[in-house]
């Protein structure tokens, strides 16, 4: 499992990390049952807390993604697949927000907006 930490991100690393395994787990790089590192080997590659990595891991089991077993580790959940497509809309409507308000940021109206939005779709449709 390949996990990279950006230090000059605004984003808390336990957040990052979360994310990284959420992305592995939609994209189905990791499977039901597969183990994740434990907290200190985690740590220990990442150079961070092991408390840090422990936050991480606790926040994808209250969110469902994994399961801890006390003394074997900590594994992947069985796929939810209804919570996996709302992390995956989730995720493109947060990316699409962000390109909403940049447009609105550069002065374009809702219309000018609206129309390249549509022609990346049309754009899309043609490949």
């Amino acid at each position: 499992m390949k996990i990279i930490i950006n230090n000059s991100s605004m984003v808390p690393i336990y957040e990052q990390i979360m994310e990284q395994i959420k992305a592995q787990i939609i994209s189905g790089e990791l499977k039901e049952n597969d183990i994740l590192p434990s907290v200190r080997t985690m740590a220990k590659e990442l150079k961070i807390s092991a408390l840090t990595a422990k936050k991480a891991y606790d926040n994808l089991e209250a969110e469902g993604m994994t399961v801890t077993v006390h003394g074997k580790g900590t594994y992947v959940a069985a796929s939810n697949t209804q919570l996996m497509e709302e992390e995956r809309r989730k995720e493109v409507e947060t990316d699409l927000e962000a390109a909403i308000q940049k447009g609105r940021r550069c002065g374009m109206k809702e219309e000018e907006i609206r129309s390249l939005f549509e022609l990346i779709m049309e754009d899309e449709y043609l490949c």
